[in-house]
């Protein structure tokens, strides 16, 4: 049995930061609202993702969303490889399916293992870029949030960390993981 759609989210700031800005993909038809958080939206056209979050200027963090039918179709047509492939080269990034995994074992229209399969694959293949199933719409967007808020906050302590040491915040071309390197000194 599914639980009812009404969760009641938290309305606490996420990662404490008072008034977020959020990126919405100007493509996003039904786009989340966000009510009830301190968030700002921005229609913009992004380069990957649906929603994303601005550091200085950069694009530091996306949020790809999906519902199961289109995670579905975006897999099989081969959409879904390229999507995350553009999403590994952020700093932070991920997929948000509004669904639970456990539905993927119910469809009907194809088979349940090769969707499994292709998750699994994607997901060896971009360990850095996760695929989060939040079971509604309502969750999805709430985790939506409280990710985005999260890369803020990393952004941010990272550049700060990165400038004291004269780093700069590269992404590794195998894995997605951010890391510092140090700057060359002439």
């Amino acid at each position: 049995m599914r639980p009812p759609h009404n969760v009641s989210t938290p309305t606490a700031r996420a990662a404490g930061i008072a008034e977020l800005e959020i990126l919405v993909d100007t493509r996003e038809q039904y786009a989340y609202r966000f009510s009830g958080q301190q968030v700002v939206t921005v229609k913009r056209a992004l380069p990957c993702g649906d929603y994303g979050l601005t550091v200085d200027g950069r694009l530091v963090a996306a949020v790809e969303r999906k519902s199961l039918p289109d995670m579905v179709s975006s897999l099989i047509n081969g959409t879904l490889r390229y999507a995350l492939g553009e999403l590994a080269s952020l700093p932070r990034a991920a997929v948000v399916v509004e669904d639970r995994y456990s539905q993927v074992f119910k469809l009907d229209w194809v088979r349940p293992a090769t969707i499994a399969d292709g998750l699994a694959e994607l997901q060896v293949r971009w360990p850095g870029v996760p695929i989060v199933f939040c079971e509604t719409s309502q969750l999805a967007e709430e985790w939506t949030y409280r990710y985005l808020a999260a890369a803020h906050a990393w952004a941010s302590t990272e550049a700060a960390h990165a400038e004291r040491l004269g780093a700069s915040i590269v992404r590794e071309e195998h894995g997605g993981h951010a890391r510092r390197t140090a700057a060359e000194h002439e």
